[in-house]
């Protein structure tokens, strides 16, 4: 069963977080030069929320395409749901989808670890059902053919 930190192996733990009292601006800017979807939030070394561009969207929507001098603390996700390096892949898909999650912190108890993304999930998904595949190919190419299948019938 893959768990989370498989799939956390394979992606690194590179982690991009942010304080709550950092300028939206800031979280933008971050956002778009490391090519990012989410920010986690993070004070006094606890995990205290979750930024992603569907806040900031929300933010700019009502605030006619301006960030104003807001705080990350106006506009993140205080309650974001976390998974553990032990959550197995299946738990977390369901999590996303009933949470409407694309993106979720991973904690070791207090400690953060990474975030798994969507598009982590699909990546790891993808690469299970091709290991499978090629185990299953390995297989049918292993299995005997027709002569050997008589053969057996003829000694017994």
């Amino acid at each position: 069963m893959l768990k989370v930190s498989e799939i956390l192996r394979v992606k690194g733990h590179t982690l991009y977080t942010a304080t709550p009292d950092m300028p939206i601006t800031k979280a933008l800017e971050t956002m778009s030069e490391q090519d990012i979807g989410s920010l986690v939030i993070m004070e006094h070394g606890e995990l205290v929320g979750m930024l992603t561009f569907r806040e900031i969207i929300r933010h700019l929507h009502a605030n006619g395409g301006n960030t104003g001098t807001n705080t990350i603390r106006s506009i993140m996700d205080d309650a974001p749901v976390s998974v553990t390096p032990n959550t197995s892949a299946e738990e977390v898909q369901r999590l996303m989808l009933d949470k409407h999650a694309r993106y979720m912190p991973v904690m070791d108890g207090p400690v953060l670890q990474g975030v798994i993304s969507f598009y982590d999930m699909a990546q790891a998904i993808v690469a299970a059902q091709q290991f499978e595949n090629n185990m299953l190919k390995a297989y049918i190419r292993d299995w005997p053919g027709d002569g050997e299948a008589l053969k057996v019938e003829e000694r017994s």
